[in-house]
């Protein structure tokens, strides 16, 4: 059995988001990233072949869509994207840690 907590052991000040795998099986992998303000590089977009689940658990971001559609996620908000849409993170909370609970499936 694995067990944790979220929001323990938040880094405070990171250079690059963090991304740690909490769970990982045949077909799921279920990851807690931790952003201090962190954005994705200009015009660099995730592409993924797996449907992601995000969920922010604190703190708060914005996600951008290569359709020009933009989602501001605050503390309690998701969105499941398909595989292949291409997005990015066009900002994180600046005053807080934004976490993140990612489930790739």
């Amino acid at each position: 059995m694995n067990a944790g907590d979220l929001l323990r052991d938040l880094p405070q000040d990171l250079p690059d988001e963090l991304f740690e795998s909490l769970v990982e099986a045949e077909d799921v992998r279920i990851e807690r990233i931790v952003s201090t303000g962190h954005a994705s590089p200009e015009g660099s977009w995730y592409d993924q072949p797996e449907r992601e689940f995000v969920l922010v658990v604190r703190g708060g971001a914005r996600l951008e869509f290569d359709d020009g559609e933009t989602l501001d996620l605050e503390a309690g908000g998701w969105v499941d994207i398909p595989p292949h849409r291409r997005h990015r993170v066009a900002s994180t909370d600046q005053n807080e840690p934004t976490v993140w609970l990612a489930v790739h499936f």
